[in-house]
């Protein structure tokens, strides 16, 4: 069974930048299409940014585009978040998802069937 635990998260100043990672515990995550979601207090939880099984093909929210990179790194088993020039918007506890039975950078939650517990990122001066 596939576990997944975030860390990385944190307080920071606008402006300021966080790596998040994920990692995967028992087994290599090759065979997983990943991605980053995030939810604030009352909502469901939204894309922020997703990677193909191959990692050739992500996807960002139109939010984070050009200041959150998503990555993968098979030796480690870990998936990575960098996010630069946060915003107060960004505010949220983000989690990671792994889905072993579709290979495209894939947006929907309901598709995900393992999550991690989720990391809290809070912009704030």
């Amino acid at each position: 069974q596939l576990r997944l635990v975030e860390s990385g998260g944190g307080l920071v100043q606008p402006g300021g930048s966080l790596r998040l990672s994920c990692t995967a515990s028992g087994v290599t995550l090759d065979d997983y299409a990943l991605g980053w979601f995030r939810q604030t207090p009352g909502k469901g939880r939204d894309v922020v940014s997703s990677i193909s099984m191959s990692g050739l093909s992500t996807h960002y929210a139109d939010s984070v585009k050009g200041r959150f990179t998503i990555s993968r790194d098979s030796a480690k088993k870990t998936l990575y978040l960098q996010m630069d020039n946060l915003k107060y918007e960004d505010t949220a506890m983000y989690y990671c998802a792994a889905s072993d039975d579709r290979i495209g950078a894939l947006i929907l939650p309901e598709l995900y069937p393992y999550w991690g517990q989720g990391t809290q990122v809070t912009v704030s001066s």
